[in-house]
């Protein structure tokens, strides 16, 4: 059997998935980035080979704020933003669908689609309030198992008001709460609340929400933050099955069409990937004013890629 590999690295989890020949989800892998998207991607591709044996992969797709790294680390067929990538899951599997809200690790979206289109979209990069990495840190900070965080929020009878525009504000507001000795579970159902405001005030300023509604990325296995929406939008939220690696999925469907519609051989250099040693230096180029910081990649002392110019005068070539 042949499998479609799809791997979305972001600054929090790298998340690589197998679909069989009929788009069918076979394997998926759920790792922490830990600050090396390399070793990860590395990482994942050992355990799928382990796992599954004489794998052959016929398309290779690629996604997250890693996925140019990671295109030229396996040599993908296609690399994506995650937009198009989480919209072409969704739509795969809920053709239907017209909102797409999405929180990861460290950012969050929301993808607005018609008649299986995007036509808007908005990103969240700058603040961490309500990412996954800001939730886990405050059930962390309060004792609590991070898959337990949401169902203690729903005991909640009288939610507490969290200041939520702000991570550091959000932070302060709960300390302070739980000095007055306010209940967890009314704290955490009263920060899952402040944080969807936040989200669709901001990310969501203006956009044009309608259901289909469907709720993607790590977040949206917390029961909390998916109730705050419901009862704020007034309309059900679907979480899909394979909501926390939907971007990998859409990765993996992309480069599907992308080989089967052009009748190609996919350009993944093989599982051997996961054994190899790689590096990666950068440069300012000091050829005009932009001073590009250019990105350079090795593999076991010999040069594979480069990117980062605006110009094409050093990724158009390999030249040492």
């Amino acid at each position: 059997m042949q499998y479609c590999l799809g791997i979305d690295v972001g600054s929090v989890s790298t998340n690589l998935v197998l679909l069989n020949e009929k788009k069918g989800l076979v394997k998926k892998l759920y790792l922490s980035t830990a600050g090396n998207p390399i070793q990860a991607v590395k990482k994942g591709l050992e355990i799928l080979q382990h796992e599954i044996k004489n794998l052959d992969i016929f398309a290779v797709g690629t996604t997250g704020s890693g996925r140019q790294l990671a295109s030229i680390l396996v040599g993908a067929d296609i690399a994506k933003n995650e937009i198009t990538a989480h919209a072409a899951a969704a739509l795969e599997f809920f053709p239907e669908a017209q909102t797409i809200l999405e929180i990861g690790g460290q950012d969050s979206k929301i993808i607005v689609i018609r008649n299986k289109t995007v036509v808007d979209f908005a990103m969240n990069t700058v603040c961490a309030a309500g990412t996954g990495s800001f939730l886990d840190r405050q059930a962390q900070r309060l004792g609590i198992p991070i898959e337990k965080f949401g169902d203690i929020a729903l005991k909640s009878k009288n939610p507490t008001r969290i200041a939520g525009r702000c991570a550091v504000f959000a932070e302060s507001d709960m300390i302070h709460k739980q000095q007055m000795g306010h209940a967890t579970e009314d704290i955490l159902r009263g920060l899952c609340e402040a944080l969807v405001r936040n989200f669709l005030s901001n990310v969501a300023k203006g956009k044009d929400i309608r259901p289909l509604i469907l709720f993607q990325g790590g977040v949206a296995a917390n029961a909390g933050i998916r109730k705050a929406f419901e009862e704020q939008l007034q309309a059900e939220i679907l979480v899909p099955k394979n909501h926390d690696v939907m971007g990998a999925i859409g990765a993996a469907i992309l480069a599907f069409n992308h080989v089967i519609s052009r009748q190609k051989s996919t350009n993944f250099f093989g599982m051997d990937v996961a054994f190899q040693n790689y590096k990666v230096q950068s440069f300012e180029c000091s050829g005009c004013p932009n001073a590009c910081e250019i990105i350079q990649l090795f593999s076991d002392g010999r040069l594979m890629a480069r990117w980062g110019d605006r110009c094409g005068k050093w990724s158009s070539t390999l030249a040492v």
